[in-house]
């Protein structure tokens, strides 16, 4: 099957297969009222129609970008959606002064969401999380992340797992599986935490492995969570798995997570609110990509990650929503990016940068996905804007006209066709 975009503005891209740093950062090519030739899942040409015509035949379908402009669909890397119950209480209690850990300390918090979890079955997890996807789709979003941490034990851990992966089977979003039992000490094991963090390497992350339910795997390193000791320990067998390593690291204190991601090898950090200098350059000479998901910082009012900091020491700077029902309950790569931009200091076609390549860079996928360019899988959108500066400009409205996934129409005027 042969799909042909016509009548764009402007493709504009970036470019490689692998994520961009420092100066790079917002490095994008633009092929002004260029034509995009798909070829089954393949990208096989980006340029100008009469070069296009030239070179090639037919397609057996044409998608008018109408004026708009096409981008590569977005990369969301760091997600926790398989999970049930909400906690808009605990919401209302943030705005009238509680904090977080105040919360947390009452029952709230991810015990709260593990309590409901616990509870959901699997069949309720599979309809929550495949709405999620949904929704994730209409807003860009062709790939995502999606970690566990919200079962913390054997059974619920693998609940999670299976109802993301039951959720993905037949749905356009790609979803990358991580497991993370590591996100939380359980109420059960608080007496004894490095008991739970036995169970966990002993039990849990073997029965995860030997039902291939994830990709990669997590741990929230952090004062009262995590201890760094104790996370060198929950990864040590992430080799074994074949798991890439992801960390949540140094979001409420300067514990070294980054210079532990560093140590480790990790394809990924995220969070860094409060990262240190030190921690800052150990990502930077191990080419870690920092995952920055402004959307916490936002709805916890809290600070933002140093974005400039990381951008001027050269370290590859991603973007996520962490969608979670805490601490930043949205399914929206767009509205990210604004928050970005408006609140922690990235420029526009740095945002775009990572939501698209480096984001796709953080989970291994960069060689295939987040740019526009022969020979990459056609993940591509289509605009209703002249110029992709308006998703951050234009804040608040979804801009995602059409949505081609591995070369296949799959949201066409803003409505989900496949």
């Amino acid at each position: 099957m042969s799909l042909l975009v016509v009548n764009a503005a402007q493709v504009v891209t970036p470019v490689g297969r692998e994520a961009h740093a420092g100066a790079r950062q917002g490095e994008v090519r633009r092929h002004p009222h260029a034509v995009v030739r798909l070829e089954g899942w393949t990208i096989v040409f980006v340029g100008e129609k009469a070069e296009h015509d030239r070179r090639f035949g037919p397609a057996e379908e044409v998608l008018d970008a109408g004026g708009g402009c096409v981008v590569p669909a977005f990369v969301d890397p760091h997600t926790h959606l398989p999970f049930a119950g909400y906690r808009e209480g605990e919401f209302d209690r943030r705005l009238r002064g509680e904090t977080y850990a105040q919360i947390a300390a009452s029952g709230g918090g991810i015990v709260a969401t593990v309590a409901a979890t616990r509870a959901a079955s699997e069949d309720e997890l599979t309809a929550a999380t495949a709405g999620r996807l949904d929704r994730q789709l209409l807003w860009g979003t062709c790939t995502t992340e999606a970690k566990s941490g919200y079962g913390l034990n054997l059974h619920d851990e693998l609940k999670q797992l299976s109802a993301l992966a039951r959720a993905a089977a037949d749905h356009p979003v790609e979803v990358v599986p991580t497991a993370m039992p590591a996100h939380e000490v359980p109420p059960e094991w608080r007496h004894d935490p490095d008991g739970y963090v036995r169970l966990v390497v002993e039990t849990i992350h073997p029965a995860i492995a030997a039902a291939r339910l994830a990709e990669g795997v997590d741990v929230f390193c952090e004062n009262g969570v995590f201890s760094p000791h104790q996370t060198r320990r929950l990864l040590a067998d992430a080799p074994r798995y074949g798991w890439r390593i992801h960390l949540h690291a140094d979001e409420l204190s300067s514990l070294g997570g980054a210079e532990l991601a560093a140590e480790l090898g990790a394809a990924s950090a995220s969070h860094l609110l409060h990262v240190s200098a030190s921690g800052i350059a150990a990502l930077a000479a191990a080419g870690i990509v920092a995952v920055v998901l402004p959307g916490v910082s936002f709805f916890l009012r809290d600070r933002y990650a140093p974005v400039r900091a990381l951008v001027e020491a050269g370290v590859p700077i991603a973007l996520a929503t962490d969608c979670n029902p805490g601490s930043s309950h949205t399914e929206s790569m767009p509205a990210i990016m604004a928050l970005a931009c408006l609140g922690a200091g990235m420029y526009a076609e740095e945002a775009l940068v990572a939501a698209t390549l480096n984001a796709a860079a953080a989970l291994g996928r960069a060689d295939r996905l987040g740019s526009i360019e022969p020979g990459k899988q056609a993940d591509l959108l289509v605009l209703e804007a002249a110029d992709p500066r308006h998703v951050v400009y234009h804040f608040g409205v979804n801009l995602v006209r059409h949505v081609v996934k591995a070369g296949r129409v799959v949201v066409r005027d803003g409505r989900r066709v496949a």
